[in-house]
């Protein structure tokens, strides 16, 4: 049986802005609650936002986090469970970090750990689309996106389809706006 991955896009707009997020960075979670805002700012009419996932090795649970996420987004409903995921996240970075990238009490936890945490923070059931061969699939697209544009921090940001290294997650909104529609 074949998932149905769903983007994880919001608006509608010629315009393209990328975001590169690992989740638990804190920069990205900065950048990620702005999504709403910005869409309302500027218009889901003129705007199409894409997450994408910049898995990164030194956020040692980021591979099973970002492989959780891709997998609620084939949940029906997949964007939204996705995004729910992605806040769960969020509301409790420090729970999926590590003391200084490399120890800490995250030492001990396995990945199923990792998923019924990440399930009961959103209320997604996750554990049977986490095994899914098209959640496989969109981990290695995400991660050979990133390194064919040269991604190689979160957050970074796209402007139709070119890094633009002036955006940044502390950045207002209206700083945001104004850069896209400038």
């Amino acid at each position: 049986m074949m998932a149905h991955l769903s983007a994880l896009k919001w608006g509608t707009g010629a315009r393209t802005f990328e975001m590169f997020l690992e989740p638990t960075c804190p920069f990205s979670v900065k950048a990620l609650r702005k999504i709403p805002i910005l869409l309302e700012e500027v218009g889901e009419d003129r705007l199409t936002v894409h997450i994408r996932l910049q898995s990164q090795p030194w956020h040692m649970l980021s591979g099973v986090i970002v492989r959780a996420i891709l997998a609620a987004s084939t949940l029906e409903q997949g964007r939204d469970r996705a995004h729910d995921v992605l806040l769960a996240v969020a509301d409790h970075r420090e729970e999926f970090e590590f003391t200084d990238h490399c120890s800490g009490l995250n030492m001990n936890t396995t990945p199923a750990e990792i998923l019924a945490r990440l399930e009961t923070y959103s209320g997604v059931a996750l554990a049977e689309a986490f095994t899914l061969e098209d959640v496989t699939k969109a981990v290695k697209w995400h991660a050979k996106y990133s390194r064919q544009n040269g991604i190689h921090v979160s957050p970074t940001f796209m402007v139709d389809g070119l890094i633009d290294p002036a955006f940044s997650s502390g950045d207002s909104v209206e700083d945001w706006a104004g850069r896209l529609f400038a």
